[in-house]
């Protein structure tokens, strides 16, 4: 597994003091392969807000992508670009040594491919949102994070991240809008680190909506020792490739009720 650092954090997005923005939920979607079916995507539709779209790297081909975005378009979904490591065997869970060069050409290019499809779909690039390994390198370091924000800058997009990491500062740095997420299906350690597992599991419905009502109520979650850290979002990720993640889905858009 991978640890992503979180730590306590304050917001430095786009909101204005005292704004409340509605909270939305995303999921990483698209990541089935040529003949190979992945996640629960068509069911999470009916639930999600938005859609982070694999382009290829880490999972996902043309015609999934086409299929997804297609799917999102019927049910009203937002889609993002999702890209990933160039690691097709490891799910772009293991982390990599690259340039910022080359990380802002494998966004570029990862991006430019969803791009097409959503043009021939009549719909626009929502943000983008980086995926698995190269999503905590990207918290850890400016620098290479700085490669992905021009990439969300060409497009005009925000960015998906961590709040109180690289995501949110660098954003912030280059005037890039930014969505701070909140994950239910991932545990965060004592030292405030995202704790990322190589392979899904399922995820207690009934704790998925307590961690929201819990956030929503003092703006804390409870990490793996008991202790706490807040977190800031305007967004909560469900991931798609866990077995139950329906119910997970419905379980947080049932705590969230109207907010």
């Amino acid at each position: 597994m991978n640890n992503v650092n979180v730590g306590n954090v304050t917001g430095l997005g786009e909101k204005e003091p005292g704004e409340k923005k509605p909270i939305e939920i995303n999921s990483d979607m698209g990541e089935a392969f040529g003949l190979h079916s992945f996640g629960n995507d068509l069911a999470l539709m009916e639930i999600i807000d938005v859609a982070n779209v694999a382009c290829g790297f880490h999972a996902g081909d043309p015609d999934t992508m086409e299929e997804t975005v297609a799917a999102a378009k019927a049910h009203g979904v937002r889609i993002g670009a999702h890209p990933g490591l160039p690691d097709l065997t490891g799910f772009g869970r293991r982390e990599m040594k690259l340039t910022p060069a080359e990380v802002e050409s494998i966004i570029l290019y990862q991006t430019g491919a969803l791009v097409g499809f959503l043009k021939k779909a009549g719909l626009e690039l929502n943000h983008i949102k980086p995926h698995g390994s190269l999503y905590g390198m990207l918290s850890r370091d400016p620098e290479l994070m700085r490669s992905a924000a021009k990439v969300a800058a060409l497009y005009g997009v925000p960015m998906f991240g961590l709040a109180g990491t690289a995501h949110e500062s660098v954003c912030a740095e280059m005037g890039v809008p930014f969505v701070g997420e909140l994950y239910v299906d991932l545990n965060y350690n004592p030292a405030g680190q995202l704790i990322i597992q190589r392979r899904p599991e399922a995820t207690d419905p009934a704790k998925a909506a307590e961690r929201v009502r819990r956030v929503l109520d003092d703006g804390l979650v409870e990490t793996s020792d008991g202790s706490t850290v807040s977190i800031d979002f305007t967004s909560i990720c469900v991931h798609s490739d866990a077995a139950n993640s329906p119910a997970v889905a419905q379980a947080v858009r049932s705590a969230l009720g109207g907010r």
